[in-house]
């Protein structure tokens, strides 16, 4: 690669302002909706809720809170036990790679197969990903950037 000059900035735009150059904007996202009155104000943008196909099975629960970090880990290790023991495949959402790796140590213990996503093997992780929700899966992950905790794991 040949070495050149160093090149001089000679204009900058921020996101909001490139968007507006553009005559119709869409897009399609899980979150826009409570960040509905941003994007009408920043972009003059109104969000609209696409309804589901089917309906919704989900039951949204209210987070969990607890006194503390042992308490919490002590329900985690439970949650996941029971889970594993009914078949039912399971996602651990983590702040980081340390609190992840935590939970897989844990898991080993207690003789429950499970793969640590945590973007060091691309390949290896996108095989485990393909698999997700097959019996008895067990996956945990960093999430960033989230506040460490584990919500909605009532049984």
């Amino acid at each position: 690669m040949k070495i050149q000059r160093e090149s001089k900035t000679l204009a900058t735009i921020t996101y909001q302002n490139f968007f507006k150059q553009y005559a119709k904007l869409a897009g399609m996202t899980g979150t826009a909706l409570t960040e509905g009155e941003e994007f009408e104000k920043i972009y003059e943008l109104s969000v609209l809720e696409a309804p589901t196909n089917k309906p919704t099975i989900r039951v949204d629960r209210n987070d969990k809170v607890y006194y503390n970090e042992s308490i919490k880990r002590k329900f985690v290790k439970q949650h996941i036990q029971f889970s594993h023991e009914i078949g039912q495949p399971i996602l651990i959402g983590t702040a980081n790679i340390a609190t992840s790796e935590y939970v897989s140590r844990m898991l080993e213990k207690e003789a429950i197969t499970h793969y640590v996503l945590n973007a060091k093997f691309h390949e290896q992780e996108a095989h485990i990903v393909s698999q997700a929700g097959n019996t008895k899966a067990s996956s945990s992950l960093p999430i960033w950037p989230v506040e460490e905790r584990i919500s909605k794991l009532e049984q």
